[in-house]
């Protein structure tokens, strides 16, 4: 496989813009140009930290910058088309962090930019390339487990508005538009069918927030399998989320890179890839898609039936 250098711009250094800039460390090839971040000495701090030669707090100034390959944007969930149509525009291959948009009217412009520019647009579905979930996937294609029924838990506490750092948001997180994105995106790519029956129910709206706290959502394929999930921002607990595969020859549990037995026992998935870690993998993809000129797994119109989904049970919502 080619290993040419793919010049990149990381804009948005909180959690997640970290973890991206750990990952591209691992790849041969990936050279971090320039950080962005609106905060400057925040990205002046991140650039110094992984060795990259600029920083600001103006994307279209590090998108002008001589030799940029791609884009991979950390940014605000409103931010996130408007930002991925500037990218394809200025002629950049672009990778968002999910959620792809927070409409779908958003999230179709993305695809059809691309589309016109020939350009990578890929979405950060995480769960399509963490081990945990790629076993499964592998053992669905031997043909070796029918998955029957997908049960998820989605909880965290977020009673303020503050990112997975504890520091202050100046946006508002929302459980249907991205944490929900995560797992019917899964439910989609492991099952292999189509929504054929689609509800969801929410709890009280929170007063200063302006969402909704808790959430419950039922999925059927057309392949009859279900999906069940759950999503809190009042749990106080454990966080994050934990994903059950029911199927017709085992089950299997897994949080995050992490898979275990039904019964419990944790199952080795070091050889499943390259790397144990997901966000590393799911960069990986988008230099080889942009290396290759091919389409990557969790590409922006790979995950839009998802979208469509989530777009679904928000006018049931509102409805």
């Amino acid at each position: 496989m080619s290993t040419r250098i793919v010049n990149i711009v990381v804009a948005g250094v909180g959690a997640f813009g970290i973890k991206h800039l750990e990952g591209l460390a691992h790849i041969e090839g990936a050279r971090v140009v320039s950080v962005v971040d609106p905060e400057q000495e925040k990205a002046r701090s991140a650039a110094a930290r992984f060795g990259a030669p600029h920083a600001t707090a103006d994307l279209s100034e590090a998108l002008a910058l001589p030799g940029v390959d791609a884009v991979i944007l950390c940014t605000p969930t409103p931010m996130h088309a408007r930002q991925a149509i500037a990218c394809l525009k200025a002629g950049k291959h672009v990778q968002v962090e999910i959620p792809l948009a927070d409409r779908l009217d958003d999230a179709r412009e993305v695809v059809e930019e691309a589309g016109r520019r020939s350009l990578v647009a890929m979405c950060g579905h995480t769960r399509r390339f963490n081990p945990s979930h790629q076993y499964v996937r592998q053992r669905i294609g031997a043909g070796r487990f029918r998955l029957q029924h997908l049960v998820a838990q989605t909880f965290f506490f977020r009673r303020s508005n503050l990112n997975a750092l504890g520091e202050p948001r100046s946006w508002t997180d929302h459980l249907l538009w991205h944490h929900a994105a995560h797992t019917v995106d899964l439910f989609l790519y492991q099952d292999g069918g189509e929504i054929v029956q689609a509800h969801a129910v929410q709890g009280p709206m929170h007063p200063e927030l302006g969402i909704a706290m808790d959430m419950s959502i039922q999925l059927k394929s057309s392949t009859g399998a279900l999906c069940t999930l759950a999503l809190s921002f009042n749990n106080e607990g454990p966080l994050g989320t934990t994903f059950r595969y029911i199927g017709d020859t085992a089950t299997y549990i897994a949080s995050y890179d992490d898979l275990y037995t039904g019964a419990g026992d944790k199952i080795d998935v070091s050889q499943v890839d390259v790397s144990i870690n997901g966000i590393e993998l799911q960069d990986r993809e988008f230099i080889a898609a942009i290396r290759e000129g091919r389409e990557p797994n969790a590409s922006a119109a790979g995950v839009l039936p998802c979208y469509e989904v989530l777009d679904r049970l928000s006018r049931q919502l509102a409805g």
